[in-house]
């Protein structure tokens, strides 16, 4: 692992596997949302609604995952003072954040046939909601440590923090009596169709390539800035 801290070692992956991931997320994407929206018949109880779960369940997935990349992350960064760690969890905050925030926005459009309102202060709701402001937070302390040079310990720290609303959100729907559905999916049990789940997970996984795709793609260009920088630096001080 510690292997790839060498950037130019993180470069030669990096570099045709972030295609590889964007090129396979796209296709299976595709399939997924083709099958979901055109072919799946609809629910028995949420009729044709039940076709946005192709787009909600992925995202609220990668919402979730963005964050425990994040974590993850810091947590390396911290410990390990890997060179790339800091840069990975900046990477992942920008996506996990658009994911997010598409969580809710579709919870909200099948909520409003379902609940017969766009938005309810439920328990998953609303933890899913300090997720989208906790990756508003997080960007904001890593985009200012890294505009006036300072640590990257206070962005790593808070990272680790917001992580606890990661079980909150993941539990929600089973401590508190929730107008969202309980898990469908749990280890070794499934209550879903398998009509709709074999698309569903093609959408899972389609989501999580181009997910892995974007951060690689984030890393290289964090990674190209920081590197012209130095340059700029060592020039400034030659100059002098």
């Amino acid at each position: 692992m510690h292997g790839f801290a060498n950037p130019t070692r993180f470069l030669k992956l990096a570099n045709w596997l972030t295609p590889a991931l964007i090129a396979g997320g796209l296709v299976l994407t595709a399939i997924s949302l083709v099958w979901g929206l055109f072919y799946v018949p609809p629910d028995r109880l949420m009729g044709e609604t039940v076709r946005i779960l192709f787009i909600h369940v992925p995202s609220a997935w990668l919402g979730m995952g963005g964050w425990t990349a994040i974590a993850i992350s810091s947590l390396v960064f911290l410990v390990w003072k890997h060179p790339l760690a800091a840069l990975a969890a900046r990477a992942s905050a920008v996506p996990g954040m658009v994911f997010t925030a598409l969580c809710l926005i579709t919870g909200s459009i099948w909520g409003r046939p379902t609940w017969g309102t766009w938005w309810v202060w439920d328990g998953r709701l609303t933890s899913m909601l300090v997720l989208l402001f906790l990756y508003a937070g997080y960007i904001a302390l890593a985009q200012a440590s890294a505009r006036d040079g300072g640590s990257s310990k206070i962005p790593a720290i808070f990272g680790l923090i917001g992580a606890i609303n990661i079980p909150i959100i993941n539990r929600s729907v089973v401590w508190w009596n929730s107008l969202h559905q309980p898990p469908s999916l749990t280890v070794g049990k499934s209550a879903i169709d398998p009509a709709f789940l074999v698309p569903l997970l093609i959408a899972v996984i389609g989501f999580s390539l181009l997910f892995g795709g974007v951060v690689l793609a984030r890393m290289r260009a964090l990674l190209a800035e920081f590197q012209a920088e130095a340059r700029l630096r060592r020039k400034a001080m030659e100059a002098v």
